[in-house]
């Protein structure tokens, strides 16, 4: 009687025994040529174990995924991702010095993603085995994303603050937090503040160095907001910082200055709020631009007071409906003299809009993220969430707006 070797599934003598005939793995069906005599034992499909199971559903994401061969040799492994936009991505892994093991370098799982895994394995004989199986993991009921100011490859002013808006409230504002990062070069400190749970904003200590760049790096997918609810983005943007504008409009005196780069470049007279309805002291910044927008008193709580539906050269200042825009029709006679607004600061303008009126050139003049300061007016200063004006909060309030308590170095992330 020939002895039997204890070497395990992967070993035989040239006769099938009744543990190896259990389950038999056709390697035609998987493309892959047999290596070795037509009645050469086979592998079993045991020779290669997958984990989860093949068709599991609903794999939590700290779940484990592991393709191992006990009695051989992995020689082939490929685990695909389809993610529930529909982007494919191959995952990387460690193969063990033994070759029996394979692990993702991932440590977890995304989730509502469908997984192929596709291994070949081999046995000392060399007779090969492969496997495919596929899973799918968890679907949550609720999905968050951060939209978020400014736009990748913008250039701004350099009192651009960083703004994230998102869907649904945050209820772990820390774990949001670590899931993004905020860095600038040159090196220069960096915050993040929450204004309730739906907002986020970054700024630095003062204003940005013309000429810094700024990175956002969004690692949000998966992270946990709440009960059910997890983020959706995993994406970087990147703005630049462009010359320094800084202009401060004197409410009393109703003129603006405007300095570039340090430097006096123009003296503009202005009209700024009338009695009842005065100007936002503090400094706020510029949110957005428009060539031409309508205005209507009853979005803001005036009523019908005012609709003007072709105001030009429009600088928005605040979420509340503060701007800095051209005025056609004025007196000629009231900028630098009257207040005669609803709150918003005019410039001299025609109809239509022009460049060479003061509105013009100052429209042209201006990015997203300048900063207009108002002072001596009667009115009390702009709170800080209203638009991006942060900047009216000290820098010690300012970090302790952090879920994580800590201000960090550019280099560091937040």
């Amino acid at each position: 009687m020939t002895k039997r070797s204890g070497r395990g599934p992967w070993t035989g003598t040239g006769r099938r025994t009744a543990a190896a005939g259990a389950v038999l793995l056709s390697l035609a069906s998987c493309g892959l040529d047999r290596i070795g005599s037509d009645d050469a034992p086979r592998p079993t499909v045991e020779a290669i174990r997958i984990t989860p199971h093949n068709g599991a559903r609903g794999v939590r994401p700290e779940g484990r995924l592991s393709v191992t061969a006990p009695g051989g040799r992995l020689e082939r492994v490929r685990v695909t991702r389809t993610d529930d936009v529909g982007e494919r991505t191959v995952l990387a892994g460690r193969l063990s010095p033994d070759g029996h093991d394979w692990r993702p370098t991932e440590p977890r799982l995304t989730l509502a993603a469908r997984y192929a895994v596709d291994a070949v394995a081999v046995d000392e004989r060399g007779r090969r085995a492969a496997r495919h199986t596929t899973f799918t993991t968890y679907v949550p009921r609720h999905r968050f994303i951060g939209y978020f100011t400014p736009e990748h490859g913008s250039t701004v002013g350099t009192g651009m603050i960083v703004t994230f808006g998102f869907n649904r409230p945050i209820l772990d504002r820390a774990a949001v937090e670590r899931g993004i990062r905020v860095t600038a070069r040159p090196r220069t400190e960096i915050a993040p503040h929450w204004f309730g749970n739906r907002r986020l904003d970054y700024r630095p200590r003062g204003y940005w160095r013309p000429g810094t760049r700024v990175t956002l790096d969004l690692r949000l997918r998966d992270v946990r907001s709440g009960p059910d609810s997890y983020g959706i983005q995993h994406r970087k943007v990147t703005f630049t910082v462009g010359r320094s504008q800084v202009s401060t409009v004197d409410a009393a005196r109703q003129k603006m200055t405007v300095r570039r780069d340090g430097r006096t470049v123009a003296q503009l007279p202005v009209t700024t709020g009338a009695p009842g309805h005065e100007t936002y002291n503090g400094r706020m910044v510029v949110m957005e631009r428009l060539a031409k927008t309508r205005m209507n008193g009853s979005t803001v709580g005036f009523g019908g007071e005012y609709d003007i539906a072709d105001v030009p050269h429009a600088l928005r200042l605040t979420s509340s409906g503060t701007f800095l825009h051209g005025n056609y029709w004025a007196e000629p006679r009231i900028f630098g003299a009257t207040k005669s607004s609803h709150g918003c600061i005019g410039l001299r303008d025609v109809r239509g809009g022009s460049r060479r009126t003061p509105a013009g050139w100052f429209y042209q003049r201006s990015l997203i993220g300048d900063v207009v300061e108002v002072v001596n007016s009667r009115e009390r200063r702009v709170a800080p969430d209203n638009g991006l004006s942060g900047w009216n909060m000290p820098w010690a309030a300012w970090r302790a707006g952090s879920a994580l308590h800590r201000p960090s170095r550019s280099a560091a992330g937040h």
